[in-house]
C-alpha cells in the first residue's frame, strides 16, 4: 500500500517536471488514459510490469519511482502499520537530485564510498 503511495506521488512529480501530460505519459508506456489517470488519483493497482513501463517512459529507475519519497519517516511507518521497509540500513539515505555535473561526480565518489563500507 506505502509503496503504490510513493509510486503514484512520484509519478505526479516527474510528469510536472517534465512537462508531460497524463495522454503523453499514456502514449509513451503503451497503458491506458484511463488506467493512468487511476494510478495518478491513487485508485489504480498497477502490476510490476505496468511499473516497470511507466518508469521507462519517464526515464527513471523503478526503485527510484518507489523508494524515494519527501514523506517524512514517521508518515511512512504510520502508513505502513508499523515500520516502513528500507532497502538502505540506518545512518544512510537513497536520494535523487538536479546536480551539476562536478557536484554528480563528487556524489559518485560519496556512493562508492558508501557501498564499499556496507560491503563490509
Amino acid at each position: 500500500m506505502v509503496h503504490y503511495i510513493i509510486f503514484f506521488t512520484n509519478v505526479l512529480r516527474l510528469l510536472e517536471e517534465q512537462g508531460l501530460t497524463k495522454h503523453e505519459l499514456s502514449a509513451r508506456a503503451d497503458v491506458s488514459l484511463s488506467f493512468v489517470s487511476d494510478i495518478t488519483r491513487g485508485t489504480g493497482n498497477p502490476s510490476i510490469k505496468v511499473m516497470e513501463k511507466i518508469a521507462a517512459a519517464l526515464e527513471t529507475p523503478l526503485p527510484f519511482l518507489l523508494e524515494c519519497t519527501d514523506m517524512p519517516r514517521d508518515a511512512l511507518d504510520r502508513l505502513a502499520g508499523g515500520k516502513f521497509f528500507r532497502s538502505v540500513p540506518d545512518g544512510y539515505q537513497r536520494v535523487s537530485a538536479v546536480v551539476s555535473d562536478y557536484h554528480a561526480f563528487l556524489v559518485s565518489v560519496y556512493a562508492e564510498q558508501a557501498q564499499e563500507q556496507l560491503q563490509r
